[in-house]
């Protein structure tokens, strides 16, 4: 008797499997965005801190900072503004993915024939188009003050693109402590403790050239320093890290790009590998 050959497996031709793994991460996505619409209040970190945050540090702080070279102090704050908030805002990408996992949201996304990392990539996206919602209160809350960039077009859109793409890198890092941590929680705690010093001890609020030595050395290698400074630059706003020696410094947008696209490269197959050990079975 003749045996039966095996079926042969019929496999999605490449094209295919990009288009299903796009409207994965597209409905993923639309998902995320759905559930702040019903829970307004999760945008409070990117709409009502961007504006108390920049009432306070421009009209309480800001008649105390004397900037080296002199300029305007609001001109001088607001890259340091969208730094500062973007920066402490990646704290919801550890929240969300840290909810998804304890309430077992992943686990029932886990019996569908989906691409594995499109729960990450779909969070990802989401968070960045809240955090082009941030930047968008940050930027009208200037313009209200008095805030005004003295640059070409194309360099307006160049100082408010490093933030965001930073911001983009910053939720692949707290993507890693939410599957990390034990709870939403624990991932909002460890969240804080990482990016709001990484915020503060930088060149964001208050020109470096008054912190101690070590103290400087370090702010003026923050990637957020970097952020900041290329942003200034690209604005025509005032820059005092403009004369410091350090190399970040000197070469602000360049030192901005290798910051945010080596912080990209590695966390986020980083990130890939935790989900797959805290998601598998």
């Amino acid at each position: 008797m003749t045996a039966l050959a095996p079926a042969a497996v019929t496999r999605p031709a490449p094209s295919d499997s990009l288009r299903q793994r796009l409207h994965e991460v597209t409905v993923l996505t639309r998902r995320n965005l759905l559930h702040i619409r019903r829970e307004p209040l999760q945008l409070s970190d990117v709409t009502i801190q961007p504006v108390l945050f920049s009432l306070l540090f421009v009209y309480v702080f800001g008649s105390g900072v004397a900037l080296p070279g002199g300029g305007s102090y609001k001109d001088f704050a607001l890259s340091g503004l969208l730094a500062l908030n973007l920066t402490t805002a990646a704290s919801g990408t550890a929240v969300g993915l840290a909810t998804d996992i304890n309430t077992g949201t992943i686990d029932r996304f886990r019996t569908l024939p989906m691409w594995r990392a499109s729960m990450l990539v779909g969070r990802s996206f989401s968070d960045i188009l809240t955090a082009v919602l941030c930047l968008l209160f940050v930027a009208g809350t200037g313009l209200a003050i008095g805030w005004r960039p003295d640059a070409s077009a194309g360099g307006v859109v160049v100082g408010f693109a490093l933030p965001l793409l930073f911001a983009y890198a910053l939720t692949w890092v707290t993507a890693c402590l939410g599957i990390l941590s034990a709870d939403p929680e624990s991932s909002q705690g460890l969240g804080l403790v990482l990016l709001f010093p990484l915020a503060i001890v930088s060149n964001a609020m208050v020109p470096t050239q008054g912190m101690p030595d070590v103290l400087q050395a370090i702010a003026d290698w923050n990637p957020v320093s970097a952020v900041v400074a290329a942003s200034r630059d690209q604005f025509g706003n005032p820059n005092p890290s403009a004369s410091l020696d350090s190399w970040p410094m000197q070469h602000p947008l360049a030192a901005s790009l290798i910051w945010s696209l080596g912080i990209i490269a590695v966390f986020a197959p980083l990130a890939a590998t935790l989900y797959t050990r805290r998601t598998r079975d």
